[in-house]
């Protein structure tokens, strides 16, 4: 969606929002204001959650029903109050009350945190195996790479602390190339998990199962080969440079895995673009097939693993 389209639809939800939830607390003077704050916030998540493109931006969906949960069961107790007369009702509408305004605050507290800095992230197959393993969870360091303004068409970052370099383990949606046809007519988004292997501007090129960046083998401890046999290159997709480079960077090689998994390139990372690439080598879908990761789609990097707890550590 256009920036402009979505600020322009944000303020009159902002408008009508406001005008609702006056109405509704009327006779609820007494009400604090965190809670209008929160049922404004609500009022006008709804609407970004039915436009949302990316659906990430609503942190997490069960935080989200949670916290229309106790937006409403809030706002019902306040306008019932005033059909508790006795002192044993009103103790016990102050306890309610209580309960359902410390749980708010600790939601939003955990949804400011969890859109802006730290993600819990569940690694979903064996990709990045033996560094990381299915079931393995996360937390993602989401503000180390700088904030992005959610629905802005140009995913610039700001205030970033410092870029991707090679060897980070970065947690990124999946762009479009990489989904299958019908995980893309329903907009499913997914999350994937790769290394960054190369950056913009890096010529890369895989030789019998070996990496070469900018013409360097560097060594790759981390890297592991299931599959004995090496794949030759296949010297049709090679035979024109610049049409592979094209047809790389448009992910042209998502029908060609068994031709270039072993040999692949050479390639330029152009500017603005990744080469992310699973440390299991021969069971990974990475940018050798659907090219290279524009930088809009990164959410962050790795940071703790955090379960198993016999497995505890810093990545």
């Amino acid at each position: 969606m256009d920036l402009s389209l979505f600020v322009s639809f944000i303020v009159g939800w902002v408008v009508f929002a406001t005008v609702v939830l006056v109405l509704v607390m009327k006779s609820c003077v007494a009400a604090k204001l965190k809670l209008f704050v929160a049922g404004w916030v609500v009022l006008i998540t709804v609407p970004v959650m039915l436009v949302a493109k990316d659906h990430s931006v609503l942190i997490e969906s069960k935080l989200f029903i949670i916290g229309c949960i106790l937006f409403v069961t809030a706002m019902m107790l306040l306008v019932i109050k005033k059909y508790f007369k006795t002192q044993k009702s009103q103790e016990n509408f102050k306890n309610a009350y209580s309960l359902v305004d410390t749980l708010w605050t600790a939601l939003v507290m955990a949804s400011f945190i969890m859109f802006f800095f730290v993600q819990t992230f569940k690694i979903p197959s064996g990709s990045m195996r033996n560094t990381l393993l299915e079931g393995d969870r996360l937390f993602v360091n989401k503000f180390i790479y700088g904030f992005k303004i959610p629905f802005a068409s140009n995913g610039k970052r700001y205030m970033a602390l410092r870029n991707i370099k090679r060897g980070d383990i970065v947690v990124f949606q999946a762009p479009p190339e990489a989904l299958l046809s019908s995980e893309i007519e329903q907009r499913i988004a997914r999350d994937f998990i790769k290394r960054c292997v190369a950056v913009a501007g890096d010529k890369v090129e895989v030789i019998d199962k070996k990496l070469y960046i900018n013409g360097v083998n560097g060594r790759e401890p981390y890297a592991s080969f299931k599959d004995k046999k090496i794949i030759p290159k296949d010297s049709d997709l090679v035979a024109n440079n610049e049409n592979y480079q094209r047809s790389w960077r448009k992910g042209g090689f998502v029908h060609h895995i068994e031709t270039v998994r072993d040999n692949f390139g050479p390639v330029i990372v152009p500017d603005g673009h990744y080469m992310m690439m699973g440390d299991n080598r021969d069971c990974s879908s990475d940018s050798r097939f659907w090219g290279p990761l524009p930088d809009k789609y990164v959410k962050g990097k790795s940071l703790f693993r955090y379960w198993p707890i016999k497995r505890w550590r810093l990545i």
